[in-house]
C-alpha cells in the first residue's frame, strides 16, 4: 500500500496490549502506527517482481519497545536478511540513499542505454561495464573508483560527448548529462589516488 495509507490501515486494527503492529515502509517512521506497540522492517532490496530473493539483503528495523524491536529483528533474520537498526529521525535519509542507489541509478542507465542504442549497441553491451563500476565502487569508494575523461581532465572528449547527445536526444537528456558531468567533476576533485596512479590515468591508460 502507499505510505500515506499506513495510518488508516493501522487505525482499523483493534489496539491490544499483546498486539504488535508493523509496516514495511522504508521512509515512514513508527508514528502512523500509534497507539499500537509498533515495529517496522524494510528490506534494503529492489523487488521488481515476486521472484526476488531477500536472502542476504540488509533490512532496516525499528521498534517502539524492546519487544517490538526484538520481533522485527527475529522476522528479518528468519527471512534470511541482516537486520540493521535505523532510528525514526534517520528514516528519510536512509530511504533517500536507497532510492538514489537503485531507482536513480536506473534513470542514469536508461540514458546510457538510449545513447548506446542510437550508436548501434544494445544495453547488454554496457552491462559488464556497469557491474565492474559497481564492484569498484563497493571495494574502493566512488572517488577512487572513478575513471574516464572527467577523471583524467580530458575536456575535449567530454565536449564531443555533449555535442553527440545534443544532436541525438531531447534537451532534458542533455540537462541530465550536464548535471552528471558537473557531479563527476566534483567527485574527481575528491579522488585520493597515489601520484603514480594519477599519472597513469592522465596518460590515458584507463579507457572508459
Amino acid at each position: 500500500m502507499p505510505d500515506a495509507a499506513i495510518a488508516d490501515a493501522a487505525g482499523a486494527i483493534t489496539v491490544r496490549p499483546d498486539r504488535l503492529v508493523g509496516h514495511c515502509s522504508g521512509a515512514t517512521t513508527l508514528a502512523p502506527l500509534a497507539p499500537h506497540t509498533a515495529f517496522s522492517l524494510h528490506p534494503l532490496m529492489t523487488v521488481p517482481d515476486g521472484r526476488t530473493s531477500l536472502a542476504g539483503a540488509p533490512c532496516a528495523i525499528a521498534g517502539s519497545s524492546s519487544a517490538a524491536l526484538a520481533l522485527a529483528e527475529r522476522l528479518g533474520t528468519a527471512c534470511g536478511m541482516r537486520p540493521i537498526r535505523v532510528d525514526d529521525e534517520d528514516r528519510a535519509a536512509y530511504h533517500a540513499a536507497a532510492s538514489i542507489a537503485a531507482n536513480y541509478l536506473l534513470a542514469v542507465e536508461d540514458l546510457a542505454a538510449r545513447v548506446a542504442e542510437d550508436a548501434g549497441l544494445d544495453r547488454a553491451a554496457l552491462a559488464p561495464l556497469v557491474r565492474a563500476a559497481v564492484d569498484a565502487w563497493q571495494d574502493r569508494g566512488a572517488a577512487d573508483a572513478l575513471t574516464g575523461p572527467v577523471a583524467r581532465g580530458d575536456d575535449a572528449t567530454v565536449a564531443r560527448q555533449r555535442t553527440a547527445i545534443a544532436g541525438r536526444l531531447p534537451a532534458a537528456d542533455l540537462e541530465l548529462f550536464d548535471a552528471l558531468t558537473a557531479a563527476t567533476v566534483r567527485l574527481a576533485g575528491r579522488a585520493a589516488a597515489p601520484a603514480d596512479d594519477r599519472t597513469r590515468v592522465a596518460a590515458g591508460s584507463v579507457p572508459c
